[in-house]
């Protein structure tokens, strides 16, 4: 099992003093000048909360924002899985092709499509209700191979799924809206990124997302105002908000399907694979992990059923044979309540992962930290803050969900 690694603040100090200004760096350099002329008797949360509603999400640096990678409406389903797979990324929006040239926003995008509901729509039309332990034969690899070869897979057509998309068509930001608005988005109102909506031409310019901005936060590491708030440890700051009788876990002998269907309910990002007699974990299955079931089935071909454990086992295998990496490959990645926020932040940021497990001396779990909840450490939310900007800032989709 994977711990996080101190972090030696002289370390810290000698990366900023010998490297380049970053652009996340230099976006924290504008914090720190507006934390300066805060007045002394505030908090440091309230400080920051100040200092981010004076910055537009305009000077989010670009480098940090995801590719926009955008799926049309007549892409099939095999296509669109190939797409995200391809290019590493959990979710996408849909561009509706019928759409005029000059259409704005709201009618040139039909939605976001993620792998989530793909697969688990894939797997309702196959009749896969709800499954247990015994059902697991009923997911074999002959399974995946037959169903990722149909042609109901290679010409079902991403609107014919439109249903199950998260949003309709979705939130978005205005490059003039607060830093605040943005990080509150991405924490308290729980969305895993926010498309920023260039008006001028209708289309989405950039996508922020939660690991972008905990990049920008690594980089901000010795910064006055990330130091004051950063060297405080989890448990100071009520992390893990979770407890381990509240986090959501498969076994390792149910189906591998029974985590992604867990996932896709509960609406989180993984869930733990923990041992059948007790609360350690052995390994960590999240929603960009579902590719695989899609992608690459041959892999499951030698097991008569794909439980968790055999999901874990077969991916990892086949990353270790294609040479490519993964945070699969690194095992769970722990850390316990002793350490401070800005070593979480620096681990999950050099792992790329977008959450940790707590355990404590014998190695059990103990809860989760995410990224969504880091970020709700940055800022809170002041009365009233979301008033105009949910009802006349932005147009509010009819039946949008949030």
């Amino acid at each position: 099992m994977a711990t996080v690694q101190l972090v030696r603040e002289s370390e810290v100090a000698e990366t900023l003093e010998t490297s380049p200004r970053s652009p996340e760096a230099k976006l924290g350099m504008k914090v720190e000048d507006l934390w300066d002329v805060q007045e002394p008797q505030l908090s440091a949360t309230e400080k920051l909360n100040a200092c981010f509603e004076s910055i537009p999400v305009s000077a989010f640096p670009s480098g940090t924002s995801s590719q926009v990678v955008e799926i049309k409406s007549d892409t099939s389903l095999a296509e669109a899985v190939k797409i995200l797979a391809d290019n590493k990324i959990l979710s996408a929006p849909v561009l509706d092709v019928d759409a005029p040239e000059d259409a704005t926003w709201m009618d040139r995008y039909i939605g976001v499509v993620e792998f989530s509901g793909i697969a688990i729509w894939i797997l309702h039309q196959a009749r896969l209700g709800t499954l247990g332990p015994e059902d697991a034969s009923a997911t074999s690899g002959n399974f995946f191979e037959a169903l990722t070869s149909s042609e109901f897979y290679k010409n079902m057509k991403v609107r014919d799924i439109s249903g199950s998309f998260r949003w309709v068509p979705f939130l978005a930001l205005q490059q003039s809206n607060s830093f605040l608005t943005m990080l509150l988005l991405l924490s308290k109102y729980k969305m895993k990124s926010v498309p920023v909506i260039a008006l001028g031409d209708g289309k989405i310019d950039s996508i922020i997302t939660q690991s972008a901005v905990i990049h920008m936060l690594a980089e901000c590491a010795g910064l006055q105002w990330f130091e004051s708030w950063g060297t405080k440890k989890l448990s100071e700051i009520g992390l893990p908000s979770m407890s381990h009788n509240h986090i959501i876990k498969v076994y390792e002998e149910e189906p591998v399907l029974q985590a992604f269907k867990l996932m896709r309910k509960k609406r989180i990002g993984a869930v733990p694979v923990v041992e059948s007699d007790g609360r350690k974990a052995v390994g960590n299955i999240s929603l960009r992990d579902v590719h695989f079931l899609l992608t690459a089935p041959e892999i499951y071909r030698d097991y008569r059923s794909i439980t968790a454990k055999n999901f874990l086992t077969a991916v990892r295998s086949y990353l270790k044979e294609h040479h490519e990496t993964s945070p699969m490959l690194s095992g769970m990645i722990t850390c316990t309540k002793d350490h401070t926020i800005k070593e979480l932040i620096l681990k999950l940021d050099s792992e790329k992962i977008h959450r940790i497990y707590v355990v404590d001396d014998a190695g059990n779990l103990e809860g989760v930290i995410t990224l969504r909840d880091v970020i709700s450490r940055l800022v809170h939310e002041p009365p009233g803050y979301f008033g105009d900007f949910f009802d006349g800032v932005l147009p509010w989709p009819q039946n949008s969900r949030v």
